[in-house]
C-alpha cells in the first residue's frame, strides 16, 4: 500500500503541473481566438481550418498596433480616443482603472514589483515574503511622519490576490532573491525554497 501511495503521488507531481499548464495555454489561445470576428476565420477566408491562424492574426494585430502607437500620428489618435473614452461615465472608470494597472505591470521600463522583501504580517513575529512596489506620495505621504514604502503581500497559492500595505521602511528587510524566485516560493506554499 505504501508503494502505491508513493507512485500515485509521484504521478500527480508529474501530471498536475503539465495539465494545468496545458489548460492555461488552452484558455489563453481560446480567449485570443474568440476576439477574431467570424468573417476573419480561416474557414471563411480559405474554405478550410488552419490551427492557430486566429492566434497568429491577433498577435499580428497587437504588433501592428504597437508600431502604429509608436509614431506621432498614432500617439495623437490614441490621445483622442482616450479623451473620448474618458467622457463616457461607466466606461471611463473601468477603462482608466484597467489602463493604469496595465501601464504599471506591462510597461517595458516599469518596475511594478521592484524587489522581494520580508515583512512581519499579519502580526508581529510572523514573517512573509512581499514585493516592493514603490513609496507613498501626495496626500498619503503627508500623513506619515517617517519614511515608508509600499509593499504587496501576495496570497498563496494564487498570487494575483493579496494585500497592499504601507509600512515603515525600517520594518522591511530587502532580500537578494529575484521577484520570480519569490513568487515561486509563495505559489509553492514554501515547498520550492529559494537557493
Amino acid at each position: 500500500m505504501r508503494s502505491f501511495k508513493k507512485y500515485f503521488i509521484t504521478g500527480l507531481l508529474i501530471w498536475v503541473p503539465l495539465v494545468i499548464t496545458i489548460w492555461v495555454l488552452g484558455l489563453v489561445v481560446n480567449t485570443l481566438e474568440s476576439v477574431v470576428p467570424v468573417f476573419l476565420s480561416p474557414q471563411a477566408l480559405f474554405g478550410f481550418d488552419i490551427p492557430g491562424f486566429r492566434v497568429l492574426l491577433v498577435l499580428c494585430v497587437l504588433l501592428a498596433t504597437g508600431v502604429f502607437a509608436a509614431n506621432f500620428f498614432g500617439r495623437g489618435i490614441l490621445r483622442w480616443s482616450e479623451k473620448l473614452l474618458g467622457r463616457i461615465p461607466l466606461v471611463r472608470s473601468i477603462y482608466h482603472s484597467v489602463k493604469q494597472v496595465s501601464d504599471t505591470l506591462l510597461a517595458p521600463n516599469g518596475q511594478a514589483f521592484r524587489q522581494a522583501v520580508m515583512v512581519q504580517y499579519p502580526r508581529q513575529g510572523c514573517w512573509t515574503i512581499a514585493l516592493l512596489t514603490g513609496a507613498p506620495s501626495g496626500e498619503v505621504a503627508e500623513h506619515l511622519q517617517t519614511e515608508h514604502v509600499s509593499v504587496y503581500v501576495p496570497t498563496t497559492p494564487n498570487p494575483t490576490s493579496g494585500f497592499f500595505l504601507i509600512m515603515p521602511k525600517s520594518e522591511v528587510i530587502p532580500l537578494n532573491m529575484s521577484v520570480d524566485t519569490a513568487l515561486k516560493y509563495i505559489v509553492s506554499m514554501g515547498v520550492v525554497a529559494p537557493n
